[in-house]
């Protein structure tokens, strides 16, 4: 048990290391702007059909869920503005930033892996590449830009779920249907939101960058790599969640 409590701290402190160097090489050049819009492209477009599924079944499970409630206390007028705040300020960002971290933390902690297992990432270092900077830099950087526009993107399919939800029981006017939603929108429902989803692209972005690049030999440090990089990084969404949440409800 104290061995493992050791061992996880040593790994906590090896990562914050590892992040310490990101900001110090970030604006160090040469800048690999091609890699980073490639993986822009892998990071982001590649998710947002898995994105937009799951942002339209919130939408609609919240809706019909949330509708029975409402109509026996008589505020089903309510539930186009509820299903709005539930989306845009907690559910969207946190599955959303789960979902990311299942399928792109883990594809950056297994391909980094296989890089290091067969020695790809000594052979940039001996070409006088910089691996840190290629590799790292870029992946990080495109999570954490990509992860908020993925969240923007599922709330926006999340509220096209609501409003199919409240049509199958009623009769909802789409224009009447987001004059209530802009209605019961505040800004600083928008800017906690919104914030906590980089810090979201950028763990997931580092803990996959990190598992991979510190692999071990052997073929099955890369599959522990990936499951390690899924575990880990979710674990940080919740932590950085409940974090936003305390922060929030103290200054706002």
């Amino acid at each position: 048990m104290i061995l493992a409590i050791k061992n996880t701290f040593a790994e906590i402190g090896e990562t914050t290391i590892f992040a310490k160097r990101f900001f110090k090489e970030v604006f160090i050049p040469p800048y690999e702007t091609r890699e980073f819009l490639k993986q822009c492209y892998v990071i982001g477009y590649k998710s947002l059909p898995l994105v937009a599924i799951t942002g339209f079944i919130m939408g609609l499970v919240l809706t019909l869920q949330s509708r029975p409630t409402l109509v026996k206390f008589g505020a089903e007028s309510w539930l186009p503005g509820m299903v709005a705040l539930s989306l845009i300020r907690e559910i969207a960002p946190v599955i959303t930033a789960l979902i990311c971290a299942g399928k792109i933390s883990s594809g950056i902690g297994a391909e980094l892996g296989s890089m290091k297992v067969t020695e790809q990432i000594d052979a940039m270092e001996v070409s006088a590449v910089n691996p840190y900077n290629y590799l790292v830099v870029t992946r990080v950087l495109a999570c954490t830009l990509m992860v908020p526009i993925l969240v923007f993107f599922a709330d926006a399919i999340g509220i096209i779920g609501g409003y199919v939800g409240i049509n199958i029981h009623g009769d909802v006017n789409f224009y009447r249907f987001l004059t209530q939603i802009v209605q019961s929108l505040e800004y600083l429902d928008l800017l906690p939101a919104t914030l906590k989803t980089f810090f979201f692209g950028f763990f997931i972005g580092m803990i996959g960058c990190y598992k991979g690049f510190n692999a071990s030999n052997g073929t099955e440090s890369v599959g522990q790599a990936a499951n390690s990089a899924v575990v880990t990084a979710s674990l940080s969404i919740f932590i950085i969640d409940m974090v936003a949440v305390q922060i929030t409800d103290l200054f706002f």
